[in-house]
Formats: structure tokens, sequence, C-alpha cells
């Protein structure tokens, strides 16, 4: 039986936050991508805690981009949430794509992220 996008994408996820948990030290970033924006947050676990966070629909980025659905906008939501970890000491971090594959608005965030001063 062929699995949809979104069991496929469920099944995915629950097998990455079986190995990917974020502590203290280095929490989570983790990325959900709906069909017309994305959101990530910086989680500590052991706390159940959002330590910072940034979306498409954040009142800063959403007058400047036409779409949140782009991978600017993701490139955008990258730098935004980087920036926000650094200003609370968080350096390092590990990754949840969210059961979504490494690949365009995912890879893009990820990419931004990094280039902005997180280290995953």
């Amino acid at each position: 039986m062929k699995l949809t996008r979104v069991e496929s994408v469920k099944r995915r996820h629950r097998r990455v936050r079986k190995k990917v948990s974020g502590t203290a030290e280095r929490p989570r970033l983790a990325v959900f991508r709906s069909h017309q924006h994305i959101y990530a947050q910086v989680i500590d676990d052991t706390k159940q805690h959002t330590l910072a966070a940034a979306s498409t629909l954040d009142p800063n980025l959403k007058s400047q981009l036409k779409s949140g659905a782009t991978s600017e906008a993701a490139i955008e939501v990258g730098k935004l949430v980087a920036q926000r970890a650094i200003e609370q000491g968080i350096g390092k971090v590990v990754f949840d794509r969210g059961g979504n594959l490494y690949h365009g608005r995912i890879k893009a965030l990820a990419d931004a992220a990094r280039e902005a001063g997180l280290d995953f």
C-alpha cells in the first residue's frame, strides 16, 4: 500500500525523533514546513522549553517577504532563528528536519542558520 505524503512525513518524523533530542547544552533546532509558511524553533527537550523561534509569520519578516513558501523566505527564517539563538547564548544545536527531506526549503533554512553562526 502506497503511503500519502503526510503519512510518509509522519513516519520519517517519528524515526528522526527517536535519535534526535535537545539538551540544555545542545538544544534541538526543529523545523516545520507547511504549504504557505515555514517555522523554526530552538527547543530544550529536557525542560520542554522553547528558547528561540522564528517563522514567516513574524511581523519583521512578513512585511519584507512576498511569499512564505519560497526558499528565500526559508533563508530569512534561518538567519533570524540563528540570530535569536545566539542572543540567548546558544551556539551549538542538533537539527531536526521534522520528517521532511533535507532538500529545498529545509536545506535553505539549515544553510542560512549555519552561515549566521549556528553549529550543527
